[in-house]
C-alpha cells in the first residue's frame, strides 16, 4: 500500500511539474527594434497611427521623436526639432502630430505626411502628460506644478481642431501624472502623484469635483488604467508597487495587488479583461477572475528602465520602449499578445 502512495505521489508531482514547465505566459517577444543612435536617456510615451501603422516614441533625453512602421518594424523617421517630448496625440483625420515639448512649454505640431511642423499651442512650463477625447478632440495636457515653481497644476484644454488652448483646469497638487478620460460622461480621473490621491473632474464644468485618497494601500500613484464598462480605475503607485482597484462611481477601493514599482505606462483591454503594466524589474499582466478580483497571470522579466509601454489592440501586440545601457542601443521589444 506504502509503495502504491507512493507511486500516486510522484506521478502526481511530475504531472504538477509538467503542467507549471507549460505555462503559457501572455505575452511572447517576437522582435527588437534597435535605434543605434540614440545615447543614454529615459523614454515617455508612445502613440499609435492605426491606419498608418506608425508607432511614435517620444526619446525625451534625447529631444527627439522617433517613427517607426508598423508593417516592416523598422525606425523610418527622428523628428529632431524638439528639446523634451513627453506625450503625443495623432489625429489620422487631419493627418497631425501634436506633440507635448516640455522644455519649450509647447504643444507642437507637425504634418503627418512630411513631419514638418506646421505650428504650436504656448503653455506654462514642465508641460508633460496629455489624455485625448475623441468625441470633442480635445487634447488634455498637465502642465505647471512643481517643475514651473507652482503650488498647483493645470490641465490645459487645447482644441485640436482650432489648433489653440480654450482653458486650463486648477489641481491642487504640485505633480499630476497619468490620466484616464470617460467616454460615456463628462468625468476624468488624473493621479495626485504628491498626494497620493486621485482628482475626479468635470470636463464640461472644467473643475474638481471630488478627491479619492489611496494613500492607505500606496503612494506616489504615477500609472492609470479605466474599465469603464465595469466601473473599475486602476491605480499603479510606485511606493510600494502595487495596483489598487478602485470603484470609479464611488472611490472605494475594492483589491490591491504587489506590482512592478518603477513604471510610468498602464493600460486596460476591454477586449481580454487584462491589465498591462510596463516596469522594472518586469512587465506584469492581470486579468479578471471572478466579479471583483484580479489575478496576476503574467510577470515578464525587463530590461533597464522598460517603464513605457503601449499596447495596440488592432494588431494584438505590445511595445516597450528600453533605454541604451552600456553596450546594448536603446530599443523597442515587440511581443505578441497570447490569448
Amino acid at each position: 500500500m506504502k509503495k502504491y502512495l507512493v507511486t500516486l505521489s510522484t506521478v502526481f508531482i511530475l504531472f504538477a511539474l509538467k503542467a507549471w514547465s507549460q505555462v503559457v505566459e501572455p505575452l511572447k517577444l517576437v522582435q527588437t527594434i534597435s535605434m543605434p543612435g540614440l545615447h543614454d536617456g529615459d523614454f515617455d510615451h508612445f502613440a499609435v497611427d492605426v491606419q498608418g501603422r506608425r508607432l511614435f516614441l517620444t526619446a525625451e533625453e534625447n529631444a527627439a521623436v522617433e517613427v517607426f512602421d508598423l508593417s516592416t518594424n523598422k525606425l523610418i523617421h527622428t523628428i529632431s526639432d524638439l528639446k523634451a517630448p513627453h506625450s503625443m496625440v495623432y489625429r489620422a483625420d487631419l493627418k497631425k502630430l501634436f506633440v507635448v515639448d516640455g522644455d519649450t512649454a509647447e504643444v507642437k505640431m507637425y504634418q503627418g505626411d512630411s513631419y514638418k511642423p506646421v505650428g504650436s499651442i504656448k503653455l506654462m512650463d514642465d508641460a508633460d502628460s496629455s489624455a485625448y477625447d475623441p468625441s470633442t478632440k480635445y487634447m488634455y495636457v498637465v502642465n505647471g506644478g512643481k517643475g514651473a515653481h507652482m503650488a498647483y497644476t493645470l490641465i490645459s484644454v487645447i482644441d485640436t481642431t482650432a489648433a489653440k488652448k480654450l482653458a486650463d483646469i486648477k489641481i491642487d497638487s504640485d505633480s499630476v501624472e497619468a490620466m484616464a478620460l470617460e467616454k460615456s460622461g463628462p468625468r476624468m480621473f488624473a493621479n495626485m502623484y504628491s498626494k497620493n490621491a486621485v482628482a475626479v473632474i468635470d470636463r464640461e464644468k472644467r473643475t474638481v469635483i471630488a478627491t479619492w485618497s489611496v494613500e492607505q494601500e500606496g503612494k506616489r500613484n504615477a500609472a492609470m488604467g479605466f474599465d469603464e464598462a465595469d466601473h473599475r480605475l486602476f491605480v499603479v503607485t510606485r511606493d510600494p508597487g502595487k495596483v489598487i482597484v478602485l470603484d470609479s462611481n464611488s472611490g472605494k477601493i475594492l483589491d490591491s495587488l504587489p506590482c512592478a514599482g518603477s513604471t510610468d505606462d498602464a493600460v486596460y483591454d476591454p477586449g481580454s479583461r487584462r491589465l498591462y503594466v510596463a516596469g522594472v524589474p518586469s512587465l506584469n499582466v492581470f486579468e479578471l477572475r471572478g466579479a471583483n478580483r484580479f489575478r496576476q497571470i503574467g510577470q515578464l522579466p525587463t530590461s533597464f528602465h522598460a517603464v513605457t509601454g503601449i499596447l495596440v489592440p488592432e494588431l494584438n501586440r505590445y511595445y516597450v520602449a528600453v533605454n541604451h545601457h552600456g553596450e546594448t542601443p536603446a530599443q523597442v521589444q515587440i511581443y505578441d499578445v497570447v490569448p
